[in-house]
């Protein structure tokens, strides 16, 4: 009973010294350090416009008209959460299912109709693997060059661009590699939509 009452106040203080440290002083200055020299990434990274939020460059949005770049498939949900009013939640997530499995190869196959209809100019051409394939988040942001390229003529033809003036617009929004040796080079597709609609310069 002795030593219970001994290392009691021990413990507390302990306790008390982690919890200031931990909880109050840490966390303080990561978010002050965060939002001094890293803004944008620590509210969000959300693309904002005269005052109109067009959403965060970091998750993925559906685009599905000829007229934009498509990103990656996205697994959405409307059933499973809903807000304080009843109405129906987004939710995406990865479909989880077997690479090597039937179902999977059914739905890369379907896909793969789905983007030759939408342009079948492109029947010869090699679709790239990240327009028929889902991240693992279900909410990629991003797609490669080679994905991006797929899509010029359709855009061009929707847009009446010429076919160089969707690139430029791809390559103002292709970002490199980290470093210049980490991770491949990637194109952010809302970015993309928002140039082309001439709400992003």
């Amino acid at each position: 009973m002795k030593i219970i009452k001994e290392t009691a106040p021990k413990s507390l203080g302990i306790f008390l010294v982690f919890t200031l440290l931990c909880g109050v002083l840490y966390t303080g200055a990561v978010t002050v350090l965060a939002q001094v020299f890293f803004p944008e990434q620590a509210n969000g990274s959300i693309i904002e416009v005269d005052g109109k939020q067009y959403g965060c460059e970091l998750l993925g949005q559906q685009y599905t008209d000829g007229a934009h770049l498509w990103g990656r498939i996205m697994n959405l949900d409307v059933s499973a959460f809903r807000d304080e009013n009843g109405k129906p939640l987004l939710y995406a997530a990865p479909s989880n299912l077997s690479p090597a499995g039937e179902e999977y190869a059914a739905l890369v196959a379907q896909r793969v109709e789905w983007l030759r209809e939408a342009d079948p100019g492109m029947d010869e051409t090699a679709i790239p693997v990240d327009l028929v394939t889902c991240s693992g988040s279900g909410l990629d942001p991003h797609i490669s060059p080679a994905a991006a390229e797929y899509q010029v003529p359709r855009i061009a033809r929707a847009r009446d661009m010429t076919e160089d003036q969707v690139r430029e617009v791809i390559a103002a929004c292709t970002q490199g590699r980290f470093l210049g040796v980490f991770g491949e080079e990637t194109v952010n597709v809302l970015r993309v939509n928002l140039m082309l609609d001439g709400i992003l310069e």
